[in-house]
């Protein structure tokens, strides 16, 4: 390989650490796939002589978040369990979904370099405190995320800025610094791609509103994205644009 082209390899291999869609550890991998093309991942391939395998590490990088929407069909597959656990415990749905992508981009394999695990990145501590045993399992990671958020959130009297940031930083950092956000610039990152990740769910997300008449003495059932002038309606989903 000459020099131009591991120059070139080094530069994918940055541009790719810097958007790379899930929180990851600071080590990029770079390959030749068998048509000869240039393969860049943040995963150790298997399969291949370590000689075809070049590695670069990402200076001063601790993880790294989303910072664009993750795919409809791969946030879709978790939905219902994100859903279900958020109504359950009182959390905001898009909060839950803002989370998962900040800290896993919805892969449910995701694991930090500090060894969070799952869709929520949990701690070890922190799933065996939540009685998750296995947090590579969906179900069972976003349960035990969700209950910890939601404790979080109680902690601090709803306020979801010192939740949140307690939930990157730990709450006895967040205490220590008088139960205000730490000045730490993951932390605050953090809180960004959070409001960022909100924003995006909320915009890119219509509601969509089922009423029921009575035609010929039947139940029919009428859905529609603009509210209906009469109370008695409901939400029937949250469909992306």
């Amino acid at each position: 390989m000459n020099r131009a082209t591991s120059r070139a390899i080094g530069l994918a291999a940055l541009a790719a650490a810097l958007a790379w869609p899930s929180v990851a550890g600071a080590q990029i991998y770079a390959w030749r796939n068998a048509n000869g093309n240039t393969v860049v991942g943040n995963r150790q391939p298997t399969g291949l002589a370590a000689a075809a395998v070049r590695t670069y590490p990402v200076a001063g990088t601790v993880a790294i978040f989303s910072t664009r929407e993750v795919e409809p069909r791969v946030a879709g597959r978790f939905d219902d369990i994100i859903v279900r656990h958020a109504t359950s415990h009182g959390v905001r749905v898009d909060l839950v979904r803002a989370v998962v992508q900040t800290e896993s981009a919805y892969d449910p394999s995701a694991r930090s370099s500090k060894g969070a695990m799952g869709l929520m990145q949990l701690m070890p501590e922190t799933a065996a405190d939540y009685g998750v045993i296995n947090p590579y399992d969906p179900e069972e990671n976003v349960r035990g995320g969700v209950a910890y958020l939601k404790d979080l959130l109680d902690r601090y009297d709803g306020n979801e800025e010192l939740a949140l940031a307690a939930y990157n930083a730990g709450p006895s950092t967040v205490d220590r610094y008088g139960q205000k956000v730490p000045p730490y610039r993951e932390t605050r990152t953090y809180l960004k791609r959070i409001r960022e990740a909100t924003s995006l769910a909320a915009s890119s997300r219509e509601l969509i509103y089922k009423s029921v008449e009575i035609v010929d003495g039947r139940e029919v059932p009428r859905y529609t994205n603009v509210k209906p002038a009469a109370s008695a309606n409901e939400v029937v989903t949250a469909r992306r644009r």
